[in-house]
């Protein structure tokens, strides 16, 4: 699938960078260790720790969720912009792909923001074992795909790919340490099987 991993490659490596940029503003300094010389008051010191670390405590759990959701969910983006790029597509499909994008965006900024301060390597390269991922081919399909056929393929594919991001978030609400990142992981479980459901009624309906 190289076309659409470079393309998932590359925006991980722009969002890490960006996080890098932020963290670097900020000192980059662990919260709660002293720095008697530094020029920042207390006060701003303990804003931009707040704005930039997701908790103190973290595990590997934490760090695999993470690095594998970011690809997981770049490549749900990815199919959502295929699908919306298209002609003559329900327009109820149209609304959920752009949900979608919108959704997993924000979260994909965050988890590679945890990973920067974390100090954790970017996304695992690759989407082999990620349970839910779409193959070259099944890529491919969707992207020749047009019309009611594109959008019955979108659909199908994407129950496919929430399912296997739900297993992966139901792990690191069973396993993570980490209290935002588990956060995240309950609201996709929650968000993504309530549109699992959405798309098993679509697809009854085209």
């Amino acid at each position: 699938m190289k076309k659409f991993l470079t393309i998932s490659s590359t925006a991980v490596a722009v969002a890490i960078a960006l996080a890098g940029c932020s963290a670097a503003t900020d000192g980059g300094s662990a919260p709660g260790m002293d720095h008697g010389g530094s020029s920042a008051g207390p006060t701003s010191m303990s804003t931009a720790a707040s704005a930039t670390t997701p908790g103190v405590e973290y595990n590997a759990a934490d760090t695999t969720f993470a690095q594998m959701m970011t690809p997981h969910h770049l490549q749900a983006v990815d199919m959502s912009n295929m699908l919306l790029a298209k002609q003559g597509i329900d327009p109820r499909v149209s609304s959920l792909a752009t949900r979608i994008k919108a959704a997993q965006g924000p979260e994909i900024e965050k988890m590679t923001g945890w990973l920067a301060v974390w100090k954790e390597p970017a996304a695992m390269s690759g989407m082999s074992g990620m349970t839910g991922t779409m193959s070259d081919d099944e890529m491919k399909k969707l992207d020749a795909a047009q019309g009611a056929e594109a959008a019955k393929l979108y659909l199908s594919q994407m129950v496919t790919h929430h399912e296997g991001a739900v297993e992966m978030a139901k792990t690191e609400v069973i396993d993570g340490k980490n209290a935002d990142a588990v956060a995240l992981a309950k609201s996709i479980v929650s968000t993504q099987e309530s549109e699992i459901k959405d798309m098993k009624d679509l697809l009854t309906t085209l």
